[in-house]
């Protein structure tokens, strides 16, 4: 119910004009863009231009957010979440709202980009998913509410960013969002405190669900369902050893499951676990066909000399 008055409270329609209290910038609500467990997200005008304009009655989500932000902004060369333009106050006459403003990132979803170019580029994704896992806990934070609709992929270079980072949640503490599908409560097979584990189960099931975009329900003993589903497509079985690592909470760290997932995508796996080199049956034709080569040049060489010395000799 509480959920529900803030959507409702904070639910304004398109020419809406919010002002800071303290900063005194402008924002005119364009449309809205979604909402979460404790606000709605608008695309607004301002001086900034088109911006992402995040607002809540709950001021304590509001500067975690901030701070989530703030610190995401801290890793050099990095792009891991929005940049963020301000934070503020606005009196609506009704209520006191809070809000910040931050970069409206444009792209596809992550679901929608996949299906569009294709299953190729799904591991490619991860791994890029997995090298802003991999900063994001450097600097003490769990994502928390990782899926696909929080994950936007960016620029004519295809490059993942995260748009919602809501779920975030220091080390340590219990995840304050999450959705059932990817979440390792819900599979029983682990807890829900904000660890690496925790986003890198996430991640194995975002994986999944690339492959499998209708998710399913829980119906059975969960590793073998989910084993099941990992071995029942012919694609998605290559990765099996790094998703059921990753699923039991085997990887101590995003850049362990991403220089597996790296061999993974360079190398075919075969069901039995046995590793083959997907280039080598290329290599072996390369190697042929020099050979070959080199006898043909060795027999045209012999012959030339050959009606060389005999136009010699008359």
């Amino acid at each position: 119910m509480m959920n529900n008055t803030w959507k409702n409270q904070c639910n304004y329609p398109a020419g809406t004009v919010i002002t800071g209290k303290w900063h005194r910038h402008r924002y005119e609500i364009v449309r809205k863009l979604g909402s979460g467990a404790n606000g709605v997200v608008y695309l607004a005008r301002s001086s900034f231009g088109y911006i992402a304009l995040k607002i809540s009655m709950d001021s304590v989500s509001i500067t975690t957010e901030v701070n989530v932000l703030k610190s995401l902004e801290k890793v050099q060369g990095s792009a891991l979440g929005p940049s963020l333009y301000d934070v503020d106050d606005w009196d609506s006459g009704i209520n006191r709202i809070h809000f910040y403003a931050m970069e409206y990132i444009q792209g596809r979803e992550l679901l929608a980009f996949i299906k569009e170019k294709g299953l190729s580029w799904a591991g490619v994704m991860i791994v890029q998913l997995l090298d802003v896992l991999e900063d994001l806990h450097q600097k003490g934070w769990i994502f928390g509410d990782l899926k696909p609709e929080n994950l936007i992929v960016a620029g004519p270079t295809p490059k993942i960013r995260c748009i919602d980072v809501g779920g975030t949640t220091m080390k340590g503490r219990a995840i304050k969002e999450f959705t059932e599908f990817f979440d390792r409560g819900y599979w029983g097979l682990g807890s829900r405190k904000a660890e690496p584990s925790y986003d890198l189960f996430s991640t194995a099931m975002l994986m999944i669900n690339l492959y499998y975009p209708k998710r399913f329900v829980k119906k059975e003993e969960s590793l073998k369902q989910l084993t099941a589903i990992i071995q029942g497509n012919k694609d998605l079985i290559k990765f099996e050893s790094v998703l059921l690592k990753a699923l039991l909470g085997k990887y101590q760290s995003a850049k362990d499951m991403k220089n597996e997932l790296l061999v993974n995508l360079s190398a075919g796996e075969r069901s039995d676990g046995q590793r083959t080199t997907r280039y080598a049956p290329r290599y072996k034709k390369k190697r042929m066909r020099s050979f070959l080569e080199t006898v043909s040049i060795l027999l045209i060489t012999v012959i030339l000399y050959t009606l060389y010395i005999f136009g010699y000799i008359l």
